[in-house]
């Protein structure tokens, strides 16, 4: 079986894949249904493959991605305005975060756990599915902002420059 492209999910599958996050960006590759049975991966290019959307099959059967659970890091604040400011620790460091109202879930990280606490964070250990925002500029795991000097490439040239700035 290939895959070549990706769509919402639309009627009875005939296959479901479960994928960590890891697995989840990708263009090319061998995948294996929760069946068994091998699916080749051939997009045009590299996709977020999304908890709930569908791989589509040459003969147009869909096969369902399911985010698999992995071990996490549940990460509280004291109040809203506390997790506000504990996700933009995290933002600020570009991590994948999944943003909840009550809550962040982050991948297990022993030195970004240390200063979550520093910060007054209550962490707990979970295990379930990890569905982390994706970028503001793109989709998925995009990397938000060009680094080319062409001002044709720049997403945000559209944007004036504030008085000082060039």
């Amino acid at each position: 079986m290939r895959a070549t492209r990706t769509s919402d999910a639309d009627g009875e599958p005939a296959g479901v894949v479960t994928l960590a996050y890891d697995e989840r960006y990708r263009r090319r590759g061998l995948l294996r249904t929760d069946a068994g049975e091998e699916i080749l991966l051939d997009l045009a290019e590299a996709v977020e493959l999304r908890d709930g959307a569908a791989l589509v099959l040459e003969d147009g059967r869909q096969v369902l991605i399911r985010a698999a659970p992995e071990r996490l890091t549940e990460v509280r604040g004291a109040d809203p305005h506390h997790l506000l400011r504990l996700c933009w620790h995290l933002g600020n460091r570009h991590l994948p975060v999944q943003v909840e109202a009550d809550r962040l879930l982050i991948r297990h990280d022993h030195v970004l756990e240390e200063m979550l606490i520093r910060l007054g964070a209550t962490l707990q250990s979970v295990t379930e599915p990890f569905q982390p925002e994706g970028g503001a500029y793109g989709h998925g795991r995009t990397h938000g902002h060009s680094h080319s000097h062409d001002p044709h490439d720049d997403p945000n040239a559209h944007i004036p420059a504030r008085h000082g700035e060039s």
